[in-house]
C-alpha cells in the first residue's frame, strides 16, 4: 500500500513570490508542482532552469514542465509536473499564467558527501569539521602529523583556511595571488604544488575517512596583489568609481591630521600621540570640525558654481531666437544635476527648466536683471541644501571616526594600539595611496588624471547592521564618505559590476581560483558572503560544482535576519550555515540553539512520504567556536570547553570546532598576526611538551568519543530531539531513534563562570529518565593536573597543559564516578523511569547514556512496528515478528475491511453525535477541548491531520492518549459491541492496541496516528473499491467527496424509511437486536450534518431527491437508490411527496416541489442504472392508497412503479387541493391558518404547473416567520406561489421523459384524464409538453426591449435579460426577483432556453449572484436583501428577525452546482472559446470547494455561508445536496 519514494508538493499560488522562502530537499526525491485553488483551471506553464536528464546545468536556460494529470478529467486537483532531484545546488524554478509571471521561488538540493576507500556516504549530520589555519601548518611535508590531531580526535572533515600566497598584512584572507599555492609551505629545495596538496586531500578521503573544504574569497584581493596594479579596472578606483573623490579627500586629509598627531603637533592643542581620555577624544572632534572640514570643503563637489550658472543663463535670456515662454511650468522644479566626474563646482542645472521658472515679464534690461537675480538666490538656496547635506554626512563620518578610535585605543576589550604612529594611524586608510608622500593640494590634483587616480583604490570592509544585498561601494552609497566602514587596510575591494563582460579580467581570473578549489576540494566555505555580490558567487559556484557535483557549501552570515539568510542559502545552494555556539550568553539559550537547529521532537508522527513541501530553515553547521570568535577561555571559563562542546555535538546537524579549542589554547588564535605552528601528534609526549599532543592533552580524548556518538546519532537516525534546561548551568539533550527507540541522553554541567573563582552549588538536581539505562556510553570530568602552567610557546601554538579530562567509555551504571545510584520507578504498568542522583557532576563535567525502552515495551513496539509494514515500509527497520499474538493480527487487515458494505463503513467512518446517541453512545469528548465531529475513524483523523503535519505533541487530543487508554478503548469498542464485520475490525484495532497499551505514554500518540492512518486509508479504499468507475478512476477531489456518500447515507437503529414490498428480492435485512425478527434496514439519505441527521428530522423528501443523483447514482450506489425511490414512491397521498418523510407515518405533505424532484430521479435512475428501466415495473407498496386510508403495512396493496407516476401526473392535471391532517399548532407552531390549505394543478393555457398561497411556502425557499417582535410570524419569507420556475422546468422534464417513454411502449400512458365540470377531458403528453415549450420563455424571460407585449407588469422590471423566479405570484413584484432558481430549469429542461438569452442570463448571474462558495439566493441590488443569516437574532427587524433573511442572500452551495452546469451546457452552444474560457471558471470555482472540503473536521460541504464565503455558524457543516451537486458538476466537466 505505502509506496517508499519521497516526494514532495509545492502548491503554485497567483502572485506569490516565495524567494524568501527556503524549500530544502534531497537527491532522490520526487518535487512534484499543484495548483493552488486560485490557479486551477488556468492556462499556467512551469518553467524551471533544472537540467533535463544528461544536461549540464545552465542558471540561465528554463525550459518548460509537462502537465501529467492522472484523472485526464473532472478537474485539477490532482495535476502536477515534476522533477526527479539527481543534482545538487540551488534551482530556480517561476511560473506564468498565460504570458504574465505570476510567481517564483528555488529550491535547494542537498549535496551526497562520500569518503573512504569504499565511497560510503557521510550524511550532512554527521559531519564533525575542525577549522585550521592554513599558514600555521608549516611546511608541506609536516602537515600529516599536525592534521593527524583531527584524524585521532574523531573528526571527519577540515576547513582549511585560504592555502594561496598571502598579501603583506599576513591576514589569512587576505590574499595576494589567488592562482599560487603559498610559498610558505615549499622548502627551499622543494617546492610544493596545487597538484601535492590534491593528493593529501585524496589520501585522506579514501585511508583517514576526512573530507576537505576551503575557503573562497571573492570580495577582495591584497592590496600589494600584483594583478591588481596590472588590471586597476578590477577595483573600485577613483576612475571608474568618481564618486569616491570626496571620500578619498577626506580620507587623505584623516592621514595627514594623524601623521600630524604623531608627530606630536597637536600636543597644544589637546591631542597627544598616546590618546587616554575622553577629553583628548573631544579636542579630536574639534579639530576636525574647525580646521580639517573648512579647509576640505567637501560639499563644493555637490554643488553649482554660482557665477557660470548666472552667466550662461544671462546669455540664454538674450538670445536672439529664444523661444518665449509666458507661463511657468508646475511640475517642473530646478535642481542640481551632479557631476559625474565629481568635480568642485562642476555640478549643474538644467537651463531649460530655469528658463521655464524664471520669465522675464518683458525684454528690457531691467526686466532681465531681476530674473537672473531670482535665478542666482534659487542657486545659492540649493547650493546651501548641498551644504547641509554633507554636514550630516560629515557629522556620522566624525561620529563613527571617533567610535573607531575608542575601540582601538581606550575600550577594554579592544586591541590597545598604544600611541598613534604611521604603522598604527588615528584611523584605517580607507584608499590605497602608493605613491610619495605630497602636500594635500598637489595630491589633490591626482584625482583627475586618470593614470594615477586609477592607482587610488577603495579598500574593502563591513558595515554594521547595513543592507547585504546592497553594494557599498556603489553610487548611491555614502558608506565611505560617513566613515561607516570597519575597513580592512589591506585588502581592495573587487568591482565585478553585473556581468563577466563588465570586467573580464577580473571573472575570469576569479573563475579560475575556483576552478582550482573545485578541482582539488570537496567543498568552499564562501567567506564573507553577506557582502559578496550573490550574482557574482552564483558565477563561481555553478563553475565549481561543473567540476565537482556534490559541492559540499557552507557559509556564514551576518544579515540579522532569516528572510535575508534565505536570499543567500536558496540562491547560492548553501549546504549548512555556520552557527555560533558563543553567540549563546548562558547554558539556557545554548540549549535553545540546541532545538533551533536540528531535529524533531521526541514521539514526533510519522509523517507519510507524500506531503506538502513545507519551509525549512537552512542545515546547520552548529560550531562551539570559530576562528573568528574570542577565546572561550577568556569569555567563559577552561571548565566550559568540554560541556559546551558536548551540548553542540548533540544537536542533530553537522557539527564543527576550531583548532586550538580542543588542546584549551587561552586566546585567541589571530587570523593576522598568529605566525606559530599547530602542534603534532604524538602519543607518547608529555603535557609539558608544547610542539606536541595527544589523548593526554586537552580535552581531546573527550572530544573523540563524543564526535564518534555525534557521527553515529547522524548516522543511525537519532533524528528526534529533546532538550531539558535541568537547572541554570545544567543541560540534558536527548536524542532518540524513532525506528528502534532507542535514546542517548547526555547531561552537560556547564562553567560559563570560572568554578574557581564563582559559587556552583554541590546539590544537583535529581533527573528522570525514561526507559532502561543500558550503558554509560561517556563520562568525563574537567580536571586540573600537576604540572608546569600556562607559558606562550614561542614556536607552538600551545594549550593549557594543567587541565585535561578524565574520561570512562562504555561502563555500568554502577560503575560510574558521577552517578551516586540510580533507582526504578515504573510510572505505569509499562513505563520505567530511572531516577538518578548525581555526586560528581561539577563544573565541566559530562555523561552520557544509552537508553532502551523496557525490554517488555521493546518487545511491543516491535511487533507493531511488524504488523504496520504492511500499511507502510516504513515500519521494516525496528520490526520484530513473533507468532504468538493474537490469532487475528495474523489476517491482513485489507481482507477483514473488504468485507465491509458501505454501509457498514458509515458506522465506522462516520456518524455524528445525533445518530450515534440513537444507538445509546455518543461522539468522543476530549475534556478541556471538544468532543470529536464524528464517533467514527473520520472524527479522529480530522484532528491529527491538523496536529500531524505541525507535530503540535502538546495538543489536548495528544494530552488525552498519553494520559489514559480511554480514547484507545472507545475505538475498538464502540465497534465490537456491533456485530458482524464491524465487529471484526474492532478486533483488529483492539488487538493491535493491545500492543500499543505496552509502550511508553510519550510514544502512544504517534503509533495510534500510524495504527489509525494505515486503518483509515484501507477503509477508504475499500469504499471506493465499491463505488462506480468514475469513483474509481476519478481524482483525489472527486473521491473524498463521494465519500459524502457514505458520510450522508446510513441506517439506524431505527429505519427512517417506510418499508418496501415484501416481493421485491433483493432488499436488505437485518436480525434486530431486541426482537429477535429480521427486518429491512434500507439506507436512508441524512439532509445535513449535524442538525438533520436522525429521528423524525433525518430524511426529507425534497432534500434525498436533490441529493439522490449525485451522492447515489453518480457513485454507482443503485441498490440503495432504487429503494429510497421506491419507499418514498410508497408514501404518495394528494399526488404529492412528502417534504418531512417522518417514517410515512408523520410525514407532511406541505410541499409542491419534492414530487417533481422524486420525478427527475426516477429519470435519472433510468438514464443511469444498467437496466434502469425496470424499476418502472417494481412493486410499490402503498401506504396510503387513497387520500384518506389509514397508514396500510408494506405489501397489502402493490402497484408497479409506473402507476404511481402516472397517478402523481393524473392529480396535478386534475388540481390538488386539500388541508393537511391536525392543521394547527401540533404541527407547526408558526404557520397561519390559511397555510395549512394546500393548493397544486396545472394551468391549461400554458401547461406550467402552479400552486401555494401567501401563506406558506411550498418551494425549497422555505422559511416561515417565527419572530413576535418583527410581527412576521406565519408570514412566509418567500412564499414562491404561482409557478416557480424550476418547478415548471421539472415538470417539462418528466413530460418530456414520459412522453419519450409512451412512444416506445416503455410507459403504458400516453395521457393524463381528468375530470373538468363533470365530464372527462384527457390531455395528452404530447400537448402538454408543448403547452410549456411554446410559453416558458414568453412569459419568464424579462425581455430587453421595453416594449415587449408578453410583460404584464413592465413597471416591476428593474433588470433586463434574466428569467423571472416565478410566473402569477399574488405579489407580483417576487416574480421578477433575481434569484439562481432558473439554472435548475435550464439543466432538466435547457430546451426551454434560446442559448442567447440563457447566456446572458447566465452572465448577469455570474455578475450578481455567484460567491466564493455558494449562490446568493437574492440580487445584492434588492431593497430586501440581507446575506448575513443569524437564527438566534430575535428584533423588531422584519426581514431579518429570527433567521427571516435565510433565503434572502445567504449564499447556498448546491445550487452553483446548477448554475455550473448550465454555463457548462450552454457555453458548448455559444463556441469553444466561450466552452474553454467556461470550463477555467468551473475549475476555478470548484477548487475552493476542494480546499474547503480537505480542511473541514466534518470532510464535507456546507448547506450555506454567509455573504462573500463567511463562514455561518447556523449552517449544517455538511450538507447533502451541496456534495451531490458538486459531484453532478465534476461527472458533467
Amino acid at each position: 500500500m505505502g509506496h517508499s519514494k519521497q516526494i514532495r508538493i509545492l502548491l503554485l499560488n497567483e502572485m506569490e513570490k516565495l524567494e524568501k522562502t527556503l524549500f530544502r530537499l534531497e537527491q532522490g526525491f520526487e518535487l512534484q508542482f499543484r495548483l493552488g485553488p486560485t490557479l486551477q483551471g488556468k492556462a499556467v506553464t512551469v518553467y524551471t532552469n533544472y537540467p533535463f536528464p544528461g544536461e549540464t546545468f545552465n542558471r540561465e536556460k528554463f525550459h518548460s514542465l509537462e502537465w501529467e494529470n492522472p484523472t485526464e478529467r473532472e478537474d485539477d486537483s490532482d495535476k502536477y509536473c515534476k522533477l526527479n532531484l539527481q543534482q545538487a545546488g540551488s534551482f530556480q524554478y517561476y511560473f506564468l499564467q498565460g504570458n504574465e509571471k505570476s510567481g517564483g521561488g528555488y529550491i535547494v538540493v542537498d549535496p551526497i558527501l562520500r569518503v573512504g576507500a569504499d565511497n560510503h556516504v557521510l550524511p550532512l549530520d554527521c559531519v564533525t569539521l575542525q577549522t585550521f589555519l592554513s599558514k600555521c601548518l608549516g611546511p608541506f611535508d609536516e602537515w600529516e602529523s599536525r592534521l593527524r590531531v583531527a584524524k585521532e580526535s574523531g573528526y571527519n572533515m577540515i576547513h582549511f583556511t585560504p592555502l594561496q600566497t598571502l598579501g603583506l598584512s599576513r591576514s589569512c584572507y587576505s590574499l595576494s595571488d589567488q592562482l599560487e599555492l603559498n610559498p610558505d609551505f615549499s622548502r627551499p629545495n622543494k617546492k610544493y604544488t596545487w597538484h601535492d596538496i590534491g593528493q593529501l586531500v585524496e589520501k585522506l578521503k579514501k585511508e583517514w575517512n576526512i573530507l576537505c573544504i576551503t575557503d573562497v574569497v571573492y570580495n577582495h584581493t591584497a592590496a600589494n596583489s600584483k594583478w591588481i596594479h596590472e588590471h586597476p579596472e578590477s577595483a573600485y578606483n577613483l576612475v571608474n568609481s568618481p564618486h569616491l573623490k570626496p571620500a578619498w579627500v577626506l580620507d587623505r586629509a584623516l592621514w595627514h591630521l594623524s601623521c600630524e598627531v604623531a608627530e606630536g603637533k597637536y600636543k597644544e592643542k589637546g591631542v597627544p600621540a598616546l590618546i587616554e581620555n575622553d577629553h583628548q577624544m573631544n579636542c579630536i572632534r574639534k579639530i576636525i570640525w574647525e580646521d580639517i572640514y573648512p579647509k576640505i570643503r567637501l560639499w563644493e563637489f555637490f554643488q553649482v558654481d554660482v557665477f557660470k550658472a548666472v552667466e550662461q543663463f544671462r546669455g540664454l535670456l538674450t538670445q536672439e531666437n529664444r523661444k518665449i515662454i509666458t507661463k511657468p511650468d508646475p511640475k517642473q522644479h530646478l535642481k542640481i544635476i551632479q557631476d559625474p566626474e565629481y568635480r568642485r563646482l562642476g555640478c549643474t542645472v538644467d537651463m531649460n527648466v530655469a528658463l521655464a521658472t524664471f520669465i522675464p515679464h518683458d525684454n528690457g534690461p531691467a526686466a532681465i536683471d531681476e530674473c537672473c537675480n531670482w535665478f542666482h538666490k534659487r542657486i545659492e538656496e540649493l547650493n546651501a541644501e548641498k551644504h547641509q547635506l554633507v554636514n550630516y554626512h560629515q557629522e556620522q563620518a566624525v561620529n563613527c571616526l571617533l567610535g573607531n578610535v575608542f575601540y582601538e585605543r581606550l575600550a577594554g576589550h579592544g586591541p590597545k594600539l598604544g600611541p598613534v604612529t604611521r604603522k598604527h594611524p588615528l584611523v584605517t586608510r580607507y584608499f590605497t595611496f602608493p605613491f610619495e608622500e605630497m602636500t594635500p593640494s598637489t595630491e589633490e590634483s591626482m584625482i583627475h588624471l586618470p593614470n594615477k587616480a586609477c592607482f587610488l583604490m577603495a579598500h574593502n570592509g563591513w558595515v554594521m547592521g547595513d543592507d547585504p544585498l546592497r553594494n557599498f561601494a556603489e553610487p548611491g552609497s555614502n558608506v565611505y564618505l560617513r566613515r561607516e566602514l570597519i575597513c580592512w587596510g589591506d585588502s581592495v575591494k573587487l568591482r565585478y559590476g553585473s556581468t563577466p563582460e563588465d570586467c573580464p579580467y577580473l571573472w575570469a581570473h576569479m573563475k579560475k581560483y575556483t576552478e582550482i578549489i573545485a578541482t582539488y576540494f570537496q567543498g568552499v566555505r564562501l567567506d564573507n558572503c553577506h557582502s559578496t555580490p550573490i550574482h557574482v558567487a552564483e558565477y563561481m559556484l555553478d563553475a565549481a560544482r561543473k567540476l565537482q557535483p556534490n559541492l559540499y557549501v557552507v557559509a556564514e552570515l551576518f544579515t540579522g535576519s532569516e528572510d535575508l539568510d534565505n536570499i543567500f542559502v536558496t540562491r547560492l545552494g548553501i549546504s549548512s550555515l555556520i552557527r555560533e555556539a558563543m553567540s549563546a550568553c548562558d547554558s539556557h539559550e545554548e540549549g535553545r540553539l540546541v532545538y533551533r537547529y536540528g531535529g524533531e521532537p521526541v514521539g514526533s508522527f510519522v509523517q507519510p512520504c507524500l506531503r506538502p513541501l513545507v519551509p525549512a530553515i537552512a542545515h546547520a553547521l552548529f560550531m562551539d567556536i570559530t576562528h573568528d570568535n574570542e577565546c572561550p577561555i577568556v569569555h567563559r571559563s577552561a571548565y566550559d570547553a568540554l560541556p559546551s562542546s558536548t551540548i553542540v555535538s548533540m544537536a542533530s546537524c553537522a557539527s564543527g570546532s576550531t583548532k586550538g579549542y580542543d588542546e584549551l589554547v587561552p586566546h585567541q588564535i589571530s587570523v593576522v598576526s598568529e605566525e606559530r605552528f599547530y602542534t603534532k601528534w604524538n602519543p607518547e609526549a608529555l603535557p609539558s611538551n608544547t610542539g606536541e599532543v595527544n589523548f593526554q592533552s586537552g580535552i581531546i580524548a573527550a572530544r573523540r568519543a563524543i564526535n564518534k556518538i555525534h557521527q553515529e546519532l547522524g548516522a543511525k537516525g537519532f533524528i528526534q530531539v529533546y532538550v531539558d534546561q535541568v537547572d541554570e548551568d545544567i543541560v540534558a539533550v536527548t536524542r532518540h531513534s524513532p525506528s528502534i527507540h532507542q535514546s542517548v541522553v547526555s547531561v552537560s554541567r556547564t562553567a560559563f563562570r570560572n568554578p574557581k573563582t564563582s559559587f556552583y552549588s554541590k546539590e544537583v538536581p535529581q533527573m528522570c529518565i525514561p526507559g532502561k539505562i543500558e550503558e554509560v556510553v561517556l563520562e568525563a570530568s574537567t580536571i586540573e593536573r600537576n604540572t608546569i602552567p600556562y607559558r606562550k610557546d614561542e614556536n607552538s601554538i600551545n594549550g593549557m597543559p594543567n587541565i585535561t579530562v578524565e574520561i570512562r567509555e562504555h561502563i555500568q551504571l554502577n560503575e560510574s564516578k558521577i552517578v551516586k545510584q540510580a533507582g526504578v520507578v515504573t510510572k505505569g504498568p509499562n513505563e520505567y523511569v530511572q531516577e538518578i542522583e548525581f555526586e560528581n557532576l561539577s563544573p565541566g563535567s559530562v555523561i552520557i547514556f544509552r537508553v532502551s525502552l523496557d525490554p517488555h515495551a521493546q518487545v511491543a513496539v516491535g511487533i507493531l512496528r511488524n504488523h504496520l509494514t504492511q500499511f507502510s515500509p516504513h515500519f521494516k527497520s525496528g520490526s520484530l515478528a513473533v507468532d504468538n499474538s493474537d490469532p487475528i493480527l495474523k489476517i491482513p487487515f485489507a481482507s477483514i475491511a473488504s468485507k465491509l458494505t458501505l454501509a457498514e463503513l458509515n458506522q465506522v467512518l462516520y456518524r455524528c453525535e445525533s445518530e450515534e446517541q440513537e444507538d445509546g453512545g455518543g461522539c468522543y469528548n476530549i475534556p478541556n477541548w471538544s468532543s470529536l465531529k464524528y464517533a467514527g475513524l473520520q472524527g479522529l483523523m480530522s484532528v491529527l491531520a491538523e496536529i500531524r503535519p505541525r507535530n503540535d505533541l502538546g495538543h489536548p487530543f495528544c494530552d488525552n492518549l498519553r494520559s489514559g487508554d480511554w480514547m484507545i478503548d472507545y475505538v475498538s469498542g464502540r465497534l465490537i459491541s456491533r456485530s458482524g464485520t464491524i465487529a471484526e475490525v474492532g478486533k483488529w484495532l483492539q488487538a493491535m492496541f493491545c500492543y500499543l497499551k505496552q509502550i511508553p505514554r510519550y510514544l502512544i500518540p504517534c503509533y495510534f496516528d500510524a495504527i489509525l492512518i494505515g486503518a483509515y486509508t484501507t477503509l477508504l479504499d475499500v469504499a471506493w473499491k465499491q463505488m462506480s468507475s468514475f469513483v474509481q478512476n476519478g481524482s483525489t477531489f472527486v473521491k473524498h467527496l463521494s465519500l459524502g456518500s457514505v458520510q450522508l447515507c446510513g441506517v439506524g437503529k431505527f429505519p427512517s424509511l417506510p418499508l418496501l414490498s415484501p416481493s421485491l428480492t433483493d432488499v436488505p435485512y437485518r436480525v434486530n437486536e431486541i426482537t429477535k425478527e429480521k427486518e429491512q434496514c434500507c439506507g436512508s439519505l441524512a439532509a445535513g450534518l449535524p442538525h438533520f441527521s436522525a429521528g423524525l428530522f433525518r430524511c426529507w423528501g425534497r432534500d434525498t431527491f436533490i441529493a439522490l443523483r449525485g451522492l447515489l447514482l453518480v457513485t454507482g450506489r443503485y441498490l440503495e437508490a432504487r429503494n429510497i425511490i421506491l419507499a418514498f414512491a410508497g408514501t404518495l397521498r394528494h399526488g404529492l411527496i412528502p417534504n418531512l418523510l417522518g417514517e410515512g407515518t408523520y410525514a407532511r405533505y406541505n410541499c409542491r416541489d419534492a414530487v417533481w424532484w422524486w420525478l427527475q430521479c426516477i429519470q435519472d435512475y433510468c438514464k443511469i442504472a444498467p437496466n434502469g428501466l425496470d424499476i418502472l415495473r417494481c412493486p410499490v407498496s402503498r401506504m396510503y392508497p387513497t387520500d384518506d386510508s389509514v397508514p396500510l403495512s408494506a405489501g397489502t396493496v402493490d402497484q408497479p412503479l409506473f402507476e404511481v407516476i402516472q397517478e402523481a401526473m393524473q392529480r396535478h392535471m386534475q388540481g390538488i387541493q386539500f388541508r393537511e391532517r391536525n392543521a394547527g399548532p401540533q404541527i407547526d407552531r408558526n404557520m397561519k391558518d390559511e397555510g395549512f390549505n394546500v393548493t397544486a394543478g396545472v394551468d391549461d393555457e400554458t401547461g406550467f404547473v402552479y400552486g401555494g398561497n401567501r401563506f406558506n411556502c411550498g418551494t425549497w425557499m422555505d422559511k416561515m416567520g417565527e419572530s413576535d417582535l418583527a410581527r412576521n410570524r406565519g408570514i412566509p419569507a418567500t412564499p414562491r406561489d404561482g409557478s416557480a420556475v424550476e418547478i415548471v422546468g421539472l415538470s417539462k422534464s418528466a413530460v418530456r421523459w414520459l412522453l419519450e417513454l409512451s412512444k416506445k411502449s416503455i410507459f403504458p400512458y400516453h395521457e393524463v384524464r381528468v375530470k373538468r365540470h363533470g365530464k372527462f377531458v384527457t390531455v395528452s403528453y404530447d400537448e402538454w409538453n408543448r403547452k410549456i415549450q411554446d410559453n416558458f420563455e414568453k412569459l419568464f424571460h424579462v425581455s430587453e426591449d421595453p416594449s415587449d407585449i408578453n410583460e404584464k407588469h413592465p413597471n416591476l422590471v428593474h433588470k433586463r435579460g434574466i428569467y423571472k423566479d416565478s410566473y402569477g405570484a399574488s405579489s407580483p413584484w417576487c416574480d421578477y426577483q433575481l434569484r439562481p432558481n432558473f439554472t435548475i430549469a435550464m439543466v432538466v429542461a435547457p430546451e426551454l432556453f434560446t442559448p442567447e438569452k440563457a447566456w446572458k442570463a447566465l452572465e448577469i448571474a455570474e455578475k450578481k449572484l455567484l460567491g466564493p462558495l455558494g449562490m446568493k439566493t437574492l440580487d445584492p441590488d434588492d431593497m430586501v436583501y440581507c446575506g448575513v443569516y443569524d437564527n438566534a437574532l430575535d428584533n423588531d427587524n422584519y426581514n431579518l428577525a429570527k433567521g427571516f433573511n435565510y433565503h434572502q442572500g445567504p449564499e447556498w452551495l448546491w445550487l452553483i452546482g446548477y448554475f455550473l452546469r448550465a454555463k457548462l451546457y450552454f457555453s458548448k452552444l455559444m463556441g469553444p472559446e466561450t466552452n474553454a474560457k467556461t470550463i477555467f471558471l468551473v475549475k476555478n470555482v470548484l477548487s475552493r470547494h476542494y480546499v474547503h472540503l480537505e480542511r473541514s473536521p466534518w470532510k464535507g460541504l456546507p448547506e450555506l455561508t454567509n455573504e462573500n464565503g463567511k463562514y455561518c455558524p447556523f449552517s449544517c457543516e455538511t450538507q447533502a445536496w451541496t456534495i451531490a451537486t458538486v459531484l453532478e458538476t465534476l461527472y458533467d466537466l
